[in-house]
């Protein structure tokens, strides 16, 4: 007769990477960390390549859903039919299917992104900007939302979600 398996350490720690800079790119992250923070788990967010756009202040409220080339897009519900790739290049399309998404987020209280970003930081979660990509799109502090607290490289970051969990998004 075999022991039972170990219980798994609970975890106490997240880091979260976001890179792609669409509502369906920020947004399971910002949820995750919300999630983690909420569990009473250490929330680390740290933007990159596009997703830095979820803490630039004058963008954060402009992200939109990415229409072309996504392949799971699908009209006029997530049980409709599959969108071809090619009609979401339809100008207004991405529009049209941001408004559809927010509607749908707005009445399950999920906020806006810039807010979401203010509650996770009130709640403890950390924000932090990748440097590589910052000095590649020639970004300054002042590009950012309070809440971002800090640019880091990589092996900054590291060090931060050692010991921890990485979720790329």
């Amino acid at each position: 007769m075999s022991n039972p398996p170990p219980s798994p350490e609970p975890i106490t720690k997240v880091s979260i990477v976001i890179s792609k800079g669409s509502l369906d790119g920020i947004y399971p992250g910002l949820i995750m960390a919300n999630g983690a923070r909420m569990e009473g788990i250490e929330a680390n967010l740290f933007f990159t390549f596009f997703g830095l756009y979820g803490v630039m202040k004058d963008y954060q409220d402009k992200i939109r859903i990415a229409t072309v080339g996504n392949s799971a897009m699908r009209v006029p519900s997530a049980k409709g039919f599959q969108l071809p790739t090619l009609l979401g290049a339809i100008p207004g399309m991405s529009a049209f299917a941001t408004s559809m998404m927010q509607k749908e987020m707005e009445a399950l209280d999920i906020p806006p992104i810039g807010e979401f970003v203010e509650m996770i930081s009130d709640a403890g979660g950390h924000l932090y900007a990748c440097k590589a990509t910052v000095d590649m799109f020639h970004l300054t502090p002042d590009d950012f939302v309070p809440q971002m607290e800090k640019v880091l490289t990589v092996g900054d970051f590291y060090e931060l979600a050692a010991g921890g969990q990485i979720i790329f998004t």
